[in-house]
């Protein structure tokens, strides 16, 4: 999308600071030049935030995996240093609110960013901040007028979410200076060698004084524009201060699917009534705990023979397949049609450190043929499947 020679902001003094007036005339803009059905914004945006050093190129990827984004971050730097954006500032304009608006804008309707992507370097200013919670209301009305429509798969219930990498200021500014170094080495050996393209020496990289300076401007802008938003989108202040290891943790603590806060609020109805597998398995080893001294107590003899069962008939299939740790064994065996003997099974099963399922498959077995009508009569067979996982042994070749 080009930016239009209206929206070149002639000077500080004439920058418009009202964010309605800002955004309106963007948003008439884009229904003009797509058609409303067509502004398809991402399902899912992330404004990503951090201090310098917070580590957001390092983590940055593992955000999107996380949350199984396939597209490019969207950086607000890059997306404003295009031959548009160096036009409006050859022509002595700014890059102002309302440039920094239309070209974010033009580029969230790309077809890559649908299912959601990562904002990075939004919102920095005030107008920004409130141009943003225009602009999800425009989402959110798209969606609700959708909804029920062949489109309404276009117009799902948006979803922003702000993440914010945070470090104090003693470890940003040591992860600059040390950043410097390593730059600086860098270069001078790509220098001697002749080999490779120099990397970017940033003059806050070797001074402290500059480090803390940009640290501190960080808190001031950018921090306090997403801490702004906080009530208003859903807000992860992440811990960015460890290993690599230990910031990948936080990431996955914190952003972990919640269902009620991502699923369209119908959706999310139709399928609550169905517990979550968290909610079983909290108290899945007490129960399993209850229910075999349930057996012993109420059901030895039943109980008894379960457990000979599994150690004469299955257990020596079992030891045959110790090295793939994966076992299938069909039986017949009356036993298992007795009312509890299969959940016997498997709960024994289970206590001993196996995954066991047991499906039982209904053949019929022709038995008797009668040549006058041509009726053949069957007997039900019941075979009980068994399946056994278990953590096998592995065999090193060398």
């Amino acid at each position: 999308m080009t930016v239009p020679t209206s929206a070149i902001t002639p000077g500080p003094d004439l920058e418009i600071k009202d964010a309605r007036m800002i955004f309106e005339p963007i948003w008439e803009d884009l229904e003009q030049e797509y058609g409303a059905e067509n502004l398809r914004f991402p399902k899912e945006i992330i404004l990503l935030g951090g201090a310098p050093g917070s580590g957001k190129g390092t983590n940055t990827a593992f955000i999107a995996k996380t949350r199984g984004l396939t597209s490019d971050p969207l950086v607000m730097s890059a997306l404003l240093d295009t031959p548009a954006m160096k036009r409006v500032k050859d022509a002595g304009g700014m890059i102002g609110d309302r440039e920094v608006l239309t070209a974010l804008m033009g580029e969230l309707l790309k077809p890559e960013h649908r299912d959601g992507v990562i904002l990075d370097g939004f919102p920095r200013t005030k107008v920004q901040v409130e141009c943003l919670k225009m602009l999800y209301e425009k989402m959110t009305q798209l969606w609700r007028e959708h909804h029920g429509s062949p489109l309404a798969i276009h117009f799902r219930q948006p979803v922003i979410q702000i993440i914010v990498l945070f470090v104090d200021e003693k470890e940003s500014v040591g992860r600059q200076l040390k950043r410097g170094r390593e730059v600086k080495a860098y270069n001078e050996e790509a220098r001697r060698a002749q080999l490779g393209e120099l990397m970017e020496e940033r003059a806050t990289d070797f001074d402290e004084k500059l480090a803390s300076r940009r640290y501190r401007v960080f808190k001031e802008q950018t921090w306090d524009a997403l801490l702004s938003l906080k009530d208003v989108f859903h807000y992860h202040l992440i811990n960015a201060q460890g290993s690599l290891t230990e910031v990948e943790q936080n990431i996955i603590k914190e952003l972990e699917y919640q269902s009620s806060l991502e699923l369209d609020p119908r959706t999310y109805d139709r399928l609550r009534t169905l517990p979550v597998a968290s909610e079983i398995i909290i108290h899945a080893r007490q129960e399993l705990v209850k229910r075999l001294d349930g057996y012993e107590l109420i059901q030895p003899e039943l109980f008894q023979r379960v457990v000979t069962f599994i150690e004469t008939m299955m257990m020596p299939i079992i030891k045959c397949h110790a090295i793939s740790g994966h076992a299938n064994i069909n039986s017949e065996d009356p036993l298992l049609r007795e009312p509890g003997a299969v959940a016997m099974l498997i709960d024994i099963f289970s206590e001993r450190g196996y995954h066991a399922v047991v499906d039982m498959h209904r053949i019929e077995i022709p038995e008797t043929f009668d040549l006058t009508t041509g009726k053949i009569t069957c007997r039900m067979k019941k075979v009980y499947r068994t399946i056994i996982r278990f953590k096998g042994s592995e065999l090193r070749r060398g």
